[in-house]
């Protein structure tokens, strides 16, 4: 798991406690309870731990803060899960969503404006460097390799060009392992990786306007893996996941029907999970866009937590739509 790790912390609020500030005369929010886990990189590790990978390698960074202690010690208390490639370093501050939620009896969790903390600078060499040695070193072991970039500046996280670079390399090495790549920022220039997406990136990515027809999508997608050699996976809310491959093969698989409240944080990295391990556990391309929808479902109803789909949750969910 290559990219960029968080710390997300939920700040529990019970608005029947409120009271005001003597201080400044503002209202007070008072906090009733305070819970810490993995995000973004982080949040697909923990679907890969729930699906009962092996050996999973979290290559990334985090920073010499209290954030980057929390970080750390939650990915490690994962089963399966080895640092060798999960560097501390001095040059970053760990990046964090801090996600404060309105709690009360019988309603949903409402999350009011998140606090966020990044690096506002580019990646330091020696901290690319060191990313890029841990990843050709524990290379060779690996079945499947995510790439997640999830930073809004370009060139301040993990996915660097120089770290995009040693990954083509090793794409072009093996071209026959599962490696699929995911950027909040878009895939133009990305190596030949699978391509996972939504439909408005993938509209920006092709130049080609992609509006609601399912068709339509599936040519635009269908198009771009071709040209671009990889399978091309674009996941469309609520009417699911299409997936394309470069021969030819375009599937598209309906999104489960709604059963409740949904909270649509981490749906897309347990996609991501998903889609990895079916491909490189070698489910077709069928097999996977059902199974990485059944996990989207579980996630959408774990409401006010970024959420994690267990094999027995999909299974379950499979079942019933069978």
């Amino acid at each position: 798991m290559v990219g960029d790790f968080c710390l997300d912390r939920y700040l529990e609020i019970d608005p029947r406690r409120s009271e005001v500030s003597i201080e400044t005369g503002l209202p007070v929010y008072n906090v009733v309870k305070v819970r810490a886990q993995p995000g973004a990189a982080g949040t697909i590790v923990n679907n890969l731990v729930a699906l009962g990978v092996g050996s999973i390698y979290p290559i990334g960074f985090f920073g010499e803060d209290a954030e980057g202690y929390e970080l750390r010690r939650a990915i490690a208390a994962s089963r399966g899960v080895r640092l060798d490639g999960f560097l501390e370093t001095k040059e970053r501050v760990t990046f964090s969503y801090c996600k404060p939620l309105l709690i009360e009896p019988g309603k949903p969790p409402r999350e009011l404006n998140r606090f966020d903390t990044k690096n506002w600078s580019p990646t330091p060499g020696v901290v690319e460097a060191a990313l890029i040695d841990s990843l050709t070193r524990i290379s060779p072991q690996l079945d499947a390799i995510i790439v997640l970039d999830q930073v809004d500046m370009a060139e301040t996280g993990v996915v660097t060009p120089r770290v995009l670079k040693a990954l083509g390399q090793l794409a072009q090495e093996r071209p026959e392992r599962v490696m699929i790549g995911d950027s909040r920022r878009g895939l133009r220039d990305w190596p030949l990786v699978t391509f996972k997406m939504n439909a408005a990136e993938l509209a920006a990515l092709t130049g080609e306007p992609v509006d609601s027809n399912i068709k339509e999508m599936e040519r635009v997608a269908g198009s771009l893996a071709r040209r671009h050699g990889r399978s091309v996976f674009v996941t469309v809310a609520e009417r699911g996941i299409i997936g394309a491959t470069p021969t030819g093969e375009i599937e598209h698989a309906p999104a489960l029907p709604l059963r409740g409240p949904i909270d649509i944080v981490g749906a897309g990295d347990a996609v991501t999970a998903n889609l990895a391990v079916s491909l490189a556990a070698g489910a077709t391309m069928k097999e996977s866009l059902e199974i990485a929808n059944a996990a989207a479902s579980d996630v959408i109803h774990q409401l006010g937590t970024t959420g994690t789909a267990t094999t027995d949750a999909i299974g379950a969910l499979l079942i019933s739509a069978a």
